[in-house]
C-alpha cells in the first residue's frame, strides 16, 4: 500500500480527480482519500513515481509518499 500526502484537495471533485488519475495506472486500484488530512491510501499500484506523476498531472501537489506494510 502507498500512503501519499497531497495538498490542494478540498472537495468531492478533487477526490474524483485523484481517484481517476490513480485508476488510470491500474483500474483495479483501491483509493481511499481523507480530505481533512490530505492523505491518500492506495492499494494496487506500487510505482511511487508513476503515482506521484499521475496525481500531479491531475493538478495536485504530492508532498510526501511512502510504501507501508499494510
Amino acid at each position: 500500500m502507498l500512503e501519499v500526502n497531497v495538498s490542494g484537495m478540498s472537495c468531492g471533485h478533487c477526490v474524483k480527480a485523484v481517484t481517476q488519475a490513480v485508476q488510470e495506472l491500474n483500474s483495479e486500484a483501491v483509493v481511499d482519500i481523507d480530505l481533512s488530512s490530505g492523505k491518500v491510501n492506495i492499494t494496487g499500484v506500487s510505482d511511487m513515481a508513476a503515482v506521484s506523476h499521475a496525481i500531479e498531472e491531475a493538478g495536485f501537489e504530492v508532498t510526501g509518499i511512502n510504501a507501508t506494510g499494510a
